[in-house]
């Protein structure tokens, strides 16, 4: 691919990516969204994130990976219960990532349950 083209690629896309996300704030006004489909959208950002998250903690390699060695199972499931627990991102964020690092550095901790 030549640079023009790799150019003439980015270009078209931020036109297409700025006609689509203001398409609502152009006409948006004219348009109401029924209260049930607004009530439903609050819950997608939480499904994508899950759907983003998911994969990775379940899968190893394209197989389901239950095992207590999952090192980022463990840690997904312990953020979740601190998450409930705390009600705080950040420390949620802080929280899940030293015990997934402890658990990666220390593979002792998982494998002695085996």
């Amino acid at each position: 691919m030549s640079d023009l083209e790799i150019w003439i690629v980015i270009v078209s896309l931020a036109i297409a990516t700025a006609i689509t996300r203001s398409g609502f704030w152009l006409v948006g006004h004219k348009v109401t969204i029924p209260k049930r489909v607004q009530e439903m959208l609050r819950y997608a950002p939480s499904c994508a994130l899950a759907a983003i998250i998911a994969p990775d903690l379940l899968l190893d390699g394209g197989t389901i990976h239950l095992e207590l060695a999952n090192a980022k199972l463990i840690a997904g499931i312990a953020s979740v219960a601190w998450f409930a627990w705390r009600r705080r991102m950040l420390e949620t964020i802080v929280f899940g990532m030293l015990l997934f690092t402890a658990l990666r550095l220390l593979p002792g901790l998982l494998h002695s349950y085996q």
